[in-house]
């Protein structure tokens, strides 16, 4: 079982620094517009969409939802290795 959730946990933390990429790429408009901003705008917009709807911009301008969808992966890398231990 903890050889499933290391596998599971290695996932999210790829997932987490593709997100973590993405998220700097935002601040580049020309990268973003590349081909690999489109492949990661694939990856990680149908995970950040759902923060986006219940988080909205400070002032409009300040996106921090990104923020606390990498708070949630951290939350779930850490269940992943919880439940691990549960059923041993």
């Amino acid at each position: 079982m903890y050889l499933i959730a290391d596998i599971l946990a290695r996932i999210v933390g790829v997932y987490s620094w593709i997100l973590v990429i993405y998220i700097l790429m935002s601040w580049l408009p020309s990268v973003q517009d590349s081909q690999i901003g489109r492949l990661f705008a694939r990856v990680c917009e149908p995970f950040l969409s759902p923060f986006r709807r219940i988080i909205p911009p400070i002032g409009g301008v300040i996106d921090i939802s990104p923020i606390i969808a990498f708070f949630v992966l951290q939350l779930a890398t850490r269940g992943i290795y919880q439940i691990a231990l549960l059923f041993g």
